[in-house]
């Protein structure tokens, strides 16, 4: 069921507009409004998923990942390098209660990140 205020419901349904890169029956991803690398694509799931604490269905969130790699090779990150993120609440960084899959790339990642 789709949060009747969630931006990232609105742009997968399409009522929002949002700088596309990929999408099929069960994922949209698109080009992050404020990027953190050269590269910097949100991968969401159709289906609304507050948190990855709420996530139910192996199966999904495997093909979230396998999608998300996906957007990495199209992006031309798959060879270089890129980096998946999951912020999970607040205090990690999540600032939109839809689970998405931050896909960065484009530039060196440091370690520790945060």
């Amino acid at each position: 069921m789709a949060g009747t205020d969630c931006i990232f419901c609105k742009i997968a349904a399409g009522e929002v507009p949002a700088a596309m890169v990929h999408q099929d029956g069960d994922f949209v991803a698109f080009r992050d409004i404020n990027p953190q690398a050269p590269t910097h694509v949100l991968v969401i799931p159709r289906e609304h998923i507050p948190t990855l604490n709420d996530a139910q269905d192996p199966d999904l969130m495997g093909r979230m990942l396998l999608f998300a790699r996906g957007v990495a090779e199209r992006e031309g990150l798959a060879e270089r390098g890129y980096r998946l993120v999951i912020n999970t609440n607040a205090q990690a960084g999540q600032t939109v209660f839809h689970m998405h899959v931050h896909v960065l790339g484009g530039r060196p990642m440091r370690w520790p990140p945060g």
